[in-house]
């Protein structure tokens, strides 16, 4: 399974500035990516009052790839993938800023029945901390079935 991750807009800070350096984790089960980490400010307060919230829009177009399983596609699990966006931080944690989840137990029974099967890069709610709307992500994933096995 092949996830592209594009873009996300409108992500909330949570760092007086609203400077944001956000990188994503793509997890599907118990696989986990990181993408890389989109660097916005250098390091001067005066940044901080005329740039801000330059991060809050990054673009990744990065592409993760995943092993599904033939035992896991048949079972009732369910299927799906979490995407949290960080917030990368040079002197204290990094904070988490929210994430989106993608259902894929129907996008893998059609690719298992077709060979392939896609979900075409659309948006996706990012649900910050409190529940809140935290903006919005640009997602697409195409599952491609193994028929060596």
């Amino acid at each position: 399974m092949e996830v592209a991750v594009l873009r996300a807009r409108g992500l909330k800070s949570s760092q007086l500035c609203g400077k944001l350096d956000p990188y994503i984790l793509v997890q599907y089960k118990d696989q986990q990516h990181k993408s890389t980490r989109i660097k916005n400010h250098p390091s001067s307060l005066f940044f901080c009052f005329c740039h801000r919230g330059k991060g809050s829009n990054p673009k990744w177009k990065q592409t993760f790839k995943f092993n599904v399983e033939e035992s896991s596609q048949r079972s009732n699990e369910r299927h799906k993938l979490v995407i949290r966006i960080m917030d990368h931080d040079a002197f204290t944690e990094h904070d988490y800023l929210g994430e989106a989840t993608i259902y894929l137990k129907e996008l893998i029974e059609m690719g298992m029945e077709s060979g392939q099967a896609e979900l075409p890069p659309q948006k996706y709610r990012v649900v910050s901390g409190d529940q809140s709307y935290g903006g919005e992500i640009q997602v697409g994933v195409t599952f491609t079935a193994d028929v060596t096995r």
